[in-house]
């Protein structure tokens, strides 16, 4: 491993697993376990420790099959969406949205200097440092009080460039029942 960067990669297969899945092996420095993800293409993306191996890495995964393959499944069984009906609604977030994320922010004495509408596949918004907010036009497919909750998140970035404490503090003053919202993201933010 060079020193400085954050991450290797190795694109190996795994020995544990199915043949159809293909591992995609990272080593993060400042990472503090072993983590899984499963990329939109269908690779299953391993965050290696520092100190941990490959081999280890491998076993993780296999340990956790029954995971991988519910979450694989889910995204073949997602639709894709028309050409049409996704501009359609594109054009509508790029109206929608930056228009919410302003009165939400007013509402909490914060200043917004740009909005943009990104198709993200793993983010659903990020925040700047100069007041830049991006948000993903999927927004638009969840219920309306997760949608805030996930505006008001990017927006306490702006107070807080970090999920500290304090963050958090300042996320459940300004949407008490962020809880519910989260869950709802993890349960269903991949169907959209």
């Amino acid at each position: 491993m060079q020193l400085g960067l954050p991450y290797l990669r190795d694109e190996t297969p795994a020995p544990a697993g199915p043949a159809a899945v293909q591992f995609l092996f990272v080593r993060h420095r400042r990472a503090r376990r072993y983590l899984l993800r499963v990329e939109p293409d269908g690779r299953v993306r391993v965050t290696i420790p520092r100190g941990g191996s490959q081999r280890e890495a491998a076993l993780f995964a296999g340990r956790h099959q029954a995971w991988i393959e519910t979450q694989r499944a889910t995204l073949t069984a997602r639709v894709a969406l028309p050409v049409d009906e996704r501009r359609a609604l594109m054009a509508r977030a790029r109206v929608e949205l930056p228009s919410r994320l302003r009165t939400l922010a007013e509402a909490h004495a914060l200043t917004v200097t740009r909005v943009t509408i990104r198709n993200q596949r793993s983010r659903w918004g990020s925040c700047g440092r100069h007041g830049q907010i991006s948000l993903n036009w999927r927004l638009l497919r969840m219920p309306d009080w997760v949608r805030d909750y996930v505006m008001i998140h990017e927006l306490m970035h702006l107070q807080q460039m970090n999920h500290s404490a304090r963050y958090w503090a300042l996320v459940a003053a300004a949407c008490p029942e962020y809880h519910v919202a989260r869950q709802w993201l993890r349960d269903h933010g991949r169907e959209l």
